[in-house]
């Protein structure tokens, strides 16, 4: 009968299903139900059993990374992802797909009521299934957070590295925080497609906002200044405090005939020289 297996459990019982479903989701997120309104827990929820309905007609289906259950994993993918964005946890996203546990298995004791091997059977095949759609929800949610930090990360990068343009064909990278091979790549970047866009022949890089000077922040500076120069700009060093000149000279580091500067006017001062610029006093 239809009635004993889980498609036809699902089927039999879906309003009484999504109903209580929908319930026990809301108390578990009575704390938070600014988070998403009833009517999208309850249109996701149909949504879900429609796709589960559809995937048990092909049996019991215990392997929830199968190709039947597709449109499940599409489901649950796009639903992580929004509530990464809507602002919840990991463990309130699986509870999506729990919650259904307690509702389904009532229903299951009742309709193989007089068969317990039955029961047993399709407590184990549900149990099973919403375990593993449960943690294929947990990872997805996991997958599109770490790309959203990710892409929070870069856009932060590029945000702390603003290439600023002093004077016609002179610009200014002032430089904050600590300089590592990922932000140098979007430091270059930047740097030389400001120079290409402004038609610069001088960039400034400013390191008086980087805490520390090490040999790998160095070697950066020497390849970013290196690439400004096949660019055809020349770079100039501000920012060189006291210690940091004795940092570098502990470490040996040769900046080659790289102009250096203690602060970003000395700087600028030596750029409008090269420039053939003069301010005075009006």
């Amino acid at each position: 009968m239809a009635e004993t297996t889980l498609a036809g459990i699902i089927d039999r019982h879906e309003t009484d299903l999504l109903d209580e479903w929908t319930r026990r989701q809301l108390e578990s997120l009575e704390s938070r139900r600014d988070l998403v309104p009833e009517s999208e827990l309850r249109s996701d929820s149909r949504s879900l059993l429609s796709v589960l309905r559809e995937g048990l007609a092909y049996g019991n289906g215990q392997d929830a990374t199968s190709a039947q259950w597709s449109k499940a994993q599409s489901l649950l993918s796009d639903l992580s992802r929004r509530r990464v964005i809507q602002g919840f946890s990991p463990s309130q996203t699986a509870t999506f797909v729990f919650s259904l546990k307690q509702p389904l298995f009532d229903r299951i004791s009742q309709s193989a009521a007089d068969n317990p091997a039955l029961m047993a059977e399709l407590l184990w095949s549900a149990s099973t299934l919403l375990d593993k759609l449960g943690l294929a929800t947990v990872e997805a949610f996991m997958k599109t957070r770490e790309e959203l930090i990710a892409r929070q990360q870069q856009e932060m990068l590029e945000l702390s590295t603003p290439v600023v343009e002093l004077w016609d064909g002179v610009l200014a990278l002032p430089l904050i925080g600590t300089l590592d091979s990922e932000r140098t790549q979007v430091v270059m970047q930047n740097l030389l497609e400001a120079i290409v866009n402004k038609a610069a022949v001088i960039a400034i890089i400013d390191i008086t906002g980087v805490a520390t000077v090490d040999t790998l922040v160095a070697q950066h500076l020497l390849k970013t200044v290196a690439a400004a120069r096949l660019m055809g700009a020349e770079c100039i060093i501000s920012g060189i405090r006291p210690q940091i000149a004795q940092t570098i000279i502990h470490l040996g580091v040769d900046l080659g005939n790289v102009i250096t500067k203690a602060t970003l006017a000395d700087a600028f001062r030596i750029a409008l020289r090269k420039r053939e610029l003069v301010v005075a006093k009006a």
